[in-house]
């Protein structure tokens, strides 16, 4: 019988696990203990344990580049922990930001992007600081810190904590910018940067562009100095040149401060959930940063009706990709259907909760129902008028709403900061991939305010929000919609010369759907491309802005269309030779 010992000697030696970091495939490694653990149980863990110090090692000693060039897509950069992120190559990325700031006083062509108007001005009013759930996330952010510190610019320090939160905290404290450490809903073996400027929306690509540039010199240049010894030693909760604050109760506050302009009183929706005792919620925070803010959330409301999901810390995510899925949903469902109450909620948030997904125990509802609900909601039950925004990616629900309220769509390309020109106007700005945010609230996307809409929702109308949903779809049309991604190998210019061989699918050529063929209508290009049928259906295929994927979302007007339109897409796909 194979010991637990030998186990493991030959998972380390099919993982190439040595001496040398850089051909260690540390995370293969722990995948594979992860899945080891979940059949043998806690046995296991001293050994990913013992994993995680190789790779924070690495992350602390890396002194190479990062294996890929660094880049920031539609929401920050992203890579391999200890291979792409790691201590040398963040302080890089901040000296990066930091160089932005440094040549604003000449280069005053950036004051409309950054919000500050000198680098004094950047200093003094600093920069807030976070970070997720991710393993070393304190390491990364006493990298970052260091260099701030070093550049005489103020730090607010959030330690771990959410995207939307942060973005609040940006707001209330008039912070010049925030960085945060977090790769979003990907897998465990992923780091991340945000950086957002002062209006604590995700930053344009006038500011993006300029970071990837100087990060890229710097690194090429290798001509920084750079003493790692210092951030592994004064890790943030030790110093004292910082300022450590509550980032929640700046979420809080933000939210108390615009209740005129979106309606949504927090303190009256949490007394009235307390009192209601036919209406639970449960929220599954899946191991992420989401866990330390539920409690506070609620301030103690609700009891037993408030049940808090994979609310323990677990940086492995026990291996699954912790995002808002159908299949991730499946232990709230659950969780809701064994409980007695009439009214129930369930939500699953993201690492770095800017993503949420919901359900009633019966039907679940992603952000491309929830985003248009949230949108009628405002409008006609709370009275507000205005826009609604959101990608083009996303649900045409939203589109016959605003039709029957005479008022404007706001359609861009997918990317959350693409919302930009008509934050202030917009009741509701939503994508497809579960984020969402409202007038008056952060132009960050945040789980919490979409919770926040959930739970008023059920309250004020009394209804599940399946029911809720029902009713919309009765009054202005059904629409079901999905989306996936298809893993590539090709990346870069090479896979945006592939994806070209889709523009053989143009206006007027038709398309075997099932078992019929569908005549493309409209064509719409700004972001990958959307091809629209006669019947009002489409099929949408880009590649993924921060991970090695081509995605493709597709909508329906019938619900037993939807699965012809996703087989259709990947057809499409095979036939420019992608798959």
């Amino acid at each position: 019988m194979t010991s637990i010992a030998e186990t493991v000697r030959d998972l380390y030696k099919s993982c190439n696990i040595g001496p040398d970091h850089s051909s260690s495939d540390y995370f293969a490694l722990i995948q594979k203990l992860v899945a080891k653990r979940k059949i043998e149980g806690e046995v296991w863990q001293k050994y990913i344990d013992q994993v995680y110090q190789l790779v924070l090692t690495e992350i602390v000693a890396n002194g190479g580049q990062p294996r890929d060039v660094v880049n920031f897509g539609t929401s920050g950069w992203r890579g391999t922990l200890g291979k792409d992120l790691f201590v040398r190559s963040v302080s890089f990325v901040t000296t990066a930001i930091v160089q932005m700031y440094q040549v604003l006083d000449k280069q005053q062509e950036l004051v409309p992007f950054l919000g500050v108007s000198s680098l004094r001005e950047a200093q003094d009013k600093g920069c807030v600081v976070g970070f997720d759930n991710r393993f070393g996330g304190e390491v990364l952010a006493a990298a970052v810190i260091d260099v701030l510190v070093k550049a005489g610019f103020t730090v607010h320090y959030a330690g771990e904590s959410t995207t939307g939160v942060l973005s609040a905290a940006l707001l209330e404290l008039g912070a010049a910018f925030s960085i945060n450490l977090t790769p979003s809903h990907n897998p465990l073996q992923y780091g991340g940067f945000k950086y957002n400027a002062a209006d604590a929306g995700p930053a344009a690509s006038e500011l993006t562009d300029r970071i990837t540039a100087n990060a890229r010199t710097i690194i090429a240049d290798d001509s920084i100095p750079l003493e790692t010894s210092s951030v592994t030693l004064v890790v943030p909760s030790e110093r004292t040149d910082i300022r450590p604050f509550d980032s929640l109760q700046c979420w809080k506050s933000l939210v108390r401060r615009n209740v005129s302009r979106h309606g949504l009183d927090l303190d009256a929706i949490m007394l009235a959930f307390a009192i209601k005792n036919d209406f639970c919620v449960a929220i599954d925070s899946v191991h992420g940063a989401s866990r330390l803010h539920i409690a506070p959330l609620f301030e103690g409301n609700g009891g037993e009706r408030l049940i808090h999901l994979r609310a323990n810390a677990d940086v492995t995510f026990n291996g699954i990709a912790p995002e808002p899925s159908s299949v991730n949903m499946e232990q709230v469902g659950e969780t809701l259907r064994a409980r007695p109450e009439r009214f129930k909620l369930g939500a699953i948030i993201d690492p770095d909760g800017d993503r949420i997904r919901f359900t009633d125990g019966t039907v679940e509802i992603s952000m491309n129902q929830f985003g248009a609900m949230a949108y009628h909601f405002l409008h006609e039950i709370k009275g507000k008028r205005g826009m609604v925004a959101k990608t083009v990616a996303t649900s045409n629900l939203a589109n016959a709403l605003a039709k029957a309220f005479h008022e404007e769509v706001f359609e861009p390309r997918v990317g959350f900061k693409e919302f930009k020109p008509v934050i202030g106007q917009a009741l509701v700005c939503f994508e497809e991939s579960d984020g969402i945010s409202v007038v008056g609230h952060t132009p960050e996307k945040d789980a919490y305010i979409g919770l926040l809409l959930a739970i008023d929702m059920v309250l004020t109308l009394n209804v599940n929000l399946g029911e809720y949903l029902q009713r919309i779809e009765a009054e202005y049309g059904a629409y079901y919609p999905d989306r996936g991604g298809l893993p590539v190998s090709a990346k870069g210019e090479a896979l945006k010369l592939i994806l070209q061989g889709l523009q053989k699918f143009q206006a007027g050529e038709y398309v075997r759907v099932g078992e019929n063929e569908q005549r493309i209508a409209e064509v719409i290009d700004i972001d990958g491309r959307k091809m629209i049928f006669d019947d009002g259906s489409w099929i949408m295929i880009r590649p993924s802005g921060t991970e090695p994927k081509v995605r493709y979302y597709v909508e329906s007007r019938t619900a037993s269309g939807t699965g012809n339109l996703v087989l259709a897409a990947r057809a499409m796909l095979h036939e420019i030779g992608l798959l």
